[in-house]
């Protein structure tokens, strides 16, 4: 296994350097596994445990309970760290790091190109020479009135063979036979003897060719799809994590928000009861406060809830345990916005993408199972012979004595009419209509890549677009709200209010469209075919986009 392991690792080295220098080959090493038939997983009917309701015990909680209080521990063992806790502190190229090592889909994907590598492997080794070794051990007898002989024969049967590269086979084959008799006759009962046989059969019509490697053919050319397919997995994987990540970030700033929201409406409810105690204003005004403050207590219980639930599950992507503490790191990729007209995209997407290159050598596969289908429709005419070369018939025992003057021949040409080919035409007509399928999937999957990566340059602009409108209006906001302090005494509290709940709206909107612009990009060089991704799972910037940010660190080369 371990020999099965270095070749398959060469070989995908191999497929991933025609993809670039940065392309990224997995490694790995899997145990043999133990395969004998014993333990609790060999049972045939496992346990099942699912007690009845009798068996059961459900504790009923207090309705007075301290609700908020246990909320607070939740939110403490699960969201900011504390000094007896050990929290990882995860950067975004962190993230991404070990979502390349641990993550179960992106080991999925590993698998699936080493399973394409594995394949090819058995495809390769299906062409090379094979050597083969039959031993047949029989009695036989026969009777005479009741007097019978018996005799003892050994056959051993040593070949190699070779699949010829454009259709049929030879084959070599040393033959020892060794038979004795067991009740004593003229002949002293033992004969021995030895033969050499070469033996061929090649087809010069139907089978003849390159349809002949089509097996071999076919899985070389699948190992290139699936190399370019793990790669664009990989940039997908990238973006996926990003995307995660921003998300996180912006839930977590909208917690922040929240809270200083909430701060806000309780400085005007503290202001409220101030002036309820003096008799200047009615009670309802000081409620209306209250109230405000009570709602935006219940939303941040949830957004927190959210946050918690949404950081576990980016935890389990990454193959990290739920259980386990991180502190999140803001961090972003300062990725420059792209300066490029919509035509020089496409052409960026139609030439690099490796979807679409998949996608036009698959209507060169359906070409090629045209002419395959074809040729199966032709006549049969195969050729064959063999020579077989004795041991020396004089030998009772002939070992390697070989006489080449009593050798043997046959030699022979076989011709099948095609007159049922009626399911081969078949054939013929169920290929074309492939062909013609996969060149409009062709046809359709350039369509779709110019209409995506058109609006993934759009999107950018708009993403950029709201962002200024966004930070413009939390500036109007914070204005807004200094002024109605400075004239609290002349607005309603429900004009302060509005005023610090649409701060806090134009701050959330300012987050996501920071964040939506930081995807926008991310996609645009996807779609466009330009994202890469260096060996360690991380960005790797192109030239112009200027030095990476202080958190990505320095790309490694080797692993």
């Amino acid at each position: 296994m371990s020999g099965i392991d270095a070749e398959t690792n060469r070989l995908l080295a191999e497929r991933s350097r025609t993809l670039g220098k940065d392309a990224y080959a997995p490694e790995r090493a899997f145990p043999a596994g133990d395969a004998r038939r014993e333990g609790e997983w060999a049972r045939r009917q496992p346990e099942t445990r699912n007690p009845d309701a009798d068996e059961l015990t459900y504790d009923a909680a207090s309705e007075s309970r301290d609700v908020a209080a246990r909320l607070r521990k939740y939110q403490e063992s699960e969201g900011d760290p504390s000094p007896d806790k050990v929290f990882t502190r995860l950067t975004l190229s962190e993230a991404m790091r070990i979502g390349q090592r641990s993550a179960s889909e992106y080991l999925a994907a590993e698998e699936a190109y080493i399973l394409a590598a594995i394949q090819l492997m058995t495809a390769r080794h299906q062409w090379s020479p094979r050597v083969f070794n039959d031993t047949t051990v029989g009695v036989a007898g026969s009777g005479n009135d009741g007097s019978f002989d018996h005799a003892l024969s050994i056959i051993n049967n040593l070949r190699v063979s070779k699949r010829l590269p454009f259709g049929g086979s030879v084959e070599a084959a040393w033959i020892t036979q060794a038979t004795e008799q067991l009740r004593t006759v003229a002949s002293d009962g033992y004969v021995q003897s030895s033969r050499l046989v070469l033996s061929g059969n090649v087809p010069l019509l139907r089978g003849a060719g390159e349809v002949a490697r089509e097996d071999l053919i076919q899985a070389e050319r699948n190992l290139v799809y699936q190399a370019r397919t793990f790669e664009q997995f990989r940039r997908d994987f990238l973006i996926a994590i990003a995307q995660d990540f921003f998300d996180l970030l912006q839930a977590r700033a909208e917690i922040a928000n929240q809270e200083e929201a909430i701060e806000n409406l309780r400085n005007i409810e503290r202001e409220k009861q101030a002036l309820l105690e003096a008799g200047r204003i009615a009670e309802f005004e000081r409620n209306d406060a209250a109230n405000q403050v009570l709602s935006g207590v219940a939303s941040l219980a949830s957004q927190r809830e959210s946050y918690i639930l949404r950081v576990e599950r980016f935890k389990i992507r990454l193959g990290l345990s739920s259980r386990d503490p991180v502190e999140l790191v803001d961090s972003s990729l300062d990725i420059p916005e792209p300066e490029v007209p919509l035509d020089r995209a496409v052409e960026f997407a139609l030439n690099y993408r490796l979807d679409l290159q998949n996608e036009r050598d698959r209507v060169d596969d359906a070409r090629r199972a045209l002419a395959n289908a074809r040729n199966n429709t032709m006549a049969d005419l195969d050729v064959t012979a063999n020579v077989g070369i004795p041991t020396d018939p004089r030998r009772n025992v002939g070992r390697l004595n070989f006489s080449p003057g009593d050798l043997n021949y046959q030699a022979g040409v076989t011709l099948g009419l095609p007159l049922d080919r009626e399911a081969e035409r078949l054939g013929v007509r169920a290929a074309t209509i492939n062909l013609q399928a996969r060149e409009r999937d062709y046809a359709q999957s350039r369509d779709e890549a110019s209409v995506a990566v058109r609006q993934a340059v759009r999107n950018v602009d708009l993403a950029r677009f709201q962002l200024t409108l966004a930070e413009r209006a939390v500036e109007i906001n914070q204005r807004r709200v200094r002024e109605t302090e400075l004239k609290r005494d002349e607005v309603t509290t429900r004009t302060r209010v509005d005023a610090a709940t649409e701060l806090q709206q134009s701050q959330n909107n300012r987050d996501r469209a920071r964040t939506n612009l930081r995807n926008a990009v991310l996609r645009y060089l996807r779609d466009s075919g330009q994202l890469r991704v260096a060996k360690d799972g991380t960005f790797l910037p192109l030239p112009g986009m200027g030095p990476r940010s202080a958190d990505e660190g320095a790309r490694s080369s080797g692993s």
